[in-house]
């Protein structure tokens, strides 16, 4: 069932600056223009020396911003983290870990909400195995979102494969952010394994959808999100 919380249809796409550098990101959010509201910034950006300027200048746009930094250490750490981020005014933060991390920062969080991260999309059963998990991903995940819940997390980055599960046993209390979006029902070629389309993932849950390769890497990337945005408003109304 879709998600029946009150976001704007528009902000439900979340588009991936995967790109090098300030200029590259900035120049994609030019082309895109009104077609996109909300960004995600990754470790690749935030490698590029330039991050905050670039957040700071998405959000003087008027854009939301998703900070996709994976925050992994000691709980203090973690803590300190969450609060320096929280300055520069995210919507959005990913951190991943135990239950001390997680309540760690979420009890840093100020107006930010944290997303926990359960399972990497690039991950299948083999992947799990190798890694020494027992469970299934849907269990995994299912667990990891009811300790975030529970800590004081405000939603979990998981595949729409799992958000009917999270949706049905969880029920609105917890956002779902669903990555790994593949805008055709085809298997993906990349290194995504657990990928579902655009009207999967809201069917199954979803509250967000964040896409990046195939709009970035389209021969039109403003066409390509526009595309997506008239099947979301199609689904949850204009």
């Amino acid at each position: 069932m879709p998600s029946a919380k009150p976001i704007p249809a528009r902000e439900r796409l979340i588009v991936a600056l995967d790109v090098p550098d300030r200029e590259d990101a900035l120049a994609l959010v030019e082309t895109l223009g009104e077609s996109v509201a909300f960004y995600k910034l990754g470790l690749e950006l935030a490698m590029s020396g330039a991050y905050f300027d670039l957040m700071a200048e998405l959000k003087a746009r008027g854009k939301k911003v998703f900070a996709d930094l994976k925050f992994f250490d000691i709980p203090q750490t973690v803590a300190s983290a969450v609060r320096g981020l929280a300055r520069h005014r995210p919507d959005f933060a990913t951190v991943h870990g135990n239950d001390a991390i997680l309540k760690a920062a979420a009890d840093a969080k100020g107006e930010v909400k944290i997303l926990a991260v359960t399972v990497l999309t690039s991950l299948d059963r083999g992947d799990l195995d190798d890694l020494g998990f027992q469970a299934d991903a849907e269990a995994l995940v299912l667990s990891r979102a009811r300790r975030a819940l529970a800590l004081g997390c405000d939603g979990v980055v998981s595949s729409g494969l799992e958000a009917a599960r999270l949706r049905s046993e969880l029920g609105e209390r917890l956002l779902v952010v669903v990555p790994g979006i593949r805008p055709v029902a085809n298997r993906p070629t990349d290194d995504q394994k657990r990928a579902v389309d655009v009207e999967d993932a809201f069917r199954l849950g979803a509250d967000y959808i964040v896409v990046g390769r195939p709009i970035r890497d389209a021969a039109s990337p403003r066409d390509a999100a526009m595309a997506i945005q008239a099947r979301i408003a199609d689904i949850f109304g204009r």
